[in-house]
């Protein structure tokens, strides 16, 4: 293994042992912190192995949100997000480079307008669905978190750089969800705070990574 990656992962586990043990809680806290990092960073570095960790991190993170009455993120993650890190894998495996990197592709301004009259849309729909639901917090938020979310995973799974800027723009929104809920002293508020300022900084190095990629592809 490239000994940058051995030093980030080694890097990662002692953020996410030191945050858990600050946190009191280690298990499901610290895996989620772990997995999370690992997965943006080896996303935007554009190893497969990603999605191996984004399963494990969907999983756990979506039990915390169905704890905390976010069940809009509790059902993307659970029954939406988790399978598509299997369709990932498999589509990343067959479109790899030389050096086991998958190919970046970039879109028109015709699929940047799809993009994004599908997540307004999808918005809308979804935030009010969850208002239907009893004890549900934080409705449209929760709402376009999900649907800007669930269009960079897709974006990414199909390798075009944009997901990244679809991503930048969910962490900010998933960040103002879990500063409210630690607000209010919600259960592994914490940790899912700190994931969250963690995909942030690692969708910003992916932004330069992947656009990086893309302009040697052209060349």
């Amino acid at each position: 293994m490239n000994k940058k990656y051995i030093i980030i992962t080694c890097i990662c586990i002692i953020i996410s042992l030191i945050s858990g043990i600050i946190s009191n809680d280690i298990i499901v806290g610290g895996t989620i912190l772990l997995t999370g990092l690992l997965c943006a960073y080896f996303a935007s570095e554009g190893k497969r192995i990603n999605y191996i960790l984004g399963l494990i991190n969907y999983l756990l993170m979506g039990y915390v949100s169905f704890i905390n009455h976010l069940y809009g993120i509790f059902f993307f993650y659970i029954f939406i997000f988790s399978p598509l890190q299997v369709k990932g894998f498999v589509t990343w495996n067959k479109n790899l480079d030389e050096e086991k990197k998958v190919k970046v592709r970039e879109f028109t301004l015709k699929n940047s307008i799809i993009i994004t009259l599908s997540c307004i849309v999808g918005s809308l729909l979804l935030g009010y669905l969850l208002t239907l639901i009893p004890n549900q917090r934080l409705v449209f938020m929760d709402a376009s978190s999900n649907c800007i979310n669930l269009c960079g995973v897709i974006l990414m799974i199909l390798r075009f750089k944009e997901s990244w800027w679809l991503w930048l723009i969910n962490n900010v929104l998933d960040l103002s969800i879990w500063v409210i809920t630690f607000i209010n002293k919600g259960k592994g508020s914490t940790m899912m705070l700190l994931v969250s300022i963690g995909y942030l900084l690692i969708n910003i190095y992916g932004i330069i990574k992947w656009y990086i990629g893309a302009k040697k592809i052209e060349n």
